[in-house]
């Protein structure tokens, strides 16, 4: 199997610097577990980490709204890995919506089961006073992907609604129909074609509602 070029499309994460919180303790092992036996002079360590699911870039799943919805453990792997076709709206400012009919010019490329991915150019104020600067998506342009098939919608904004809504109705209409929303996404900008290959990958831990994500795209090999 050829691949193609590789592109990570997450923000590294730096603790006690992320707005969701990222906190990590280091000690020794043997401080730890003192069963263990380790020679002093041995960088033998453990960490704890203390993090909040939704920090950096990370996957929601219908859990997070839907108190009979599924975890992010529960996300069907089919969801999260298969062909993304990137949309670009860097062109909207901060406020502005994506309109039904801005999101239907990609009817033509966009295919059932496709992840979407918008973007915007947010990401370029990610861990700045402008991180929640975004355009946002229209409710008629969402349910209209959902009508679509699509598999999993992202974005590298920090959401897709309207800020300071005080209902999320953008969110319950795709949990809803089982589909998770990737937020924070970065680097769509490196991506030299519109569609690629796209891997999500969360934790596997039953009972939570998100995940940090590692989102790995593999561009076609005619792009590289």
């Amino acid at each position: 199997m050829k691949l193609g070029r590789i592109v990570d499309l997450t923000h590294r994460l730096y603790a006690d610097q992320e707005e969701y919180g990222l906190q990590i303790e280091t000690s020794r092992v043997q401080d730890l577990y003192p069963k263990y036996r380790a020679d002093p002079s041995d960088h033998y360590i453990l960490t704890k980490v203390h993090i909040t699911p939704h920090v950096g870039t990370h996957l929601e799943a219908p859990f997070h709204y839907l108190q009979a919805g599924k975890d992010i453990s529960q996300v069907p792997l089919e969801r999260l890995v298969g062909e993304a076709l990137i949309l670009d709206f860097t062109h909207k400012r901060d406020g502005e919506a994506i309109s039904l009919d801005e999101i239907q010019a990609c009817r033509d490329r966009l295919r059932p089961g496709d992840i979407v991915l918008i973007r915007t150019g947010a990401s370029a104020h990610y861990r700045t006073g402008r991180a929640h600067e975004r355009p946002y998506l229209t409710a008629e342009a969402v349910e209209w992907l959902i009508g679509q098939g699509i598999a999993c919608l992202g974005t590298d904004a920090s959401g897709i609604e309207p800020r300071g809504s005080d209902r999320q109705v953008n969110h319950l209409a795709l949990f809803t129909h089982d589909i998770p929303l990737i937020e924070f996404l970065n680097s769509l900008d490196q991506l030299r074609s519109e569609r690629v290959m796209l891997f999500i990958l969360p934790w596997n831990i039953a009972g939570t509602e998100a995940s940090p994500v590692r989102v790995i795209a593999i561009e076609p090999a005619e792009a590289t």
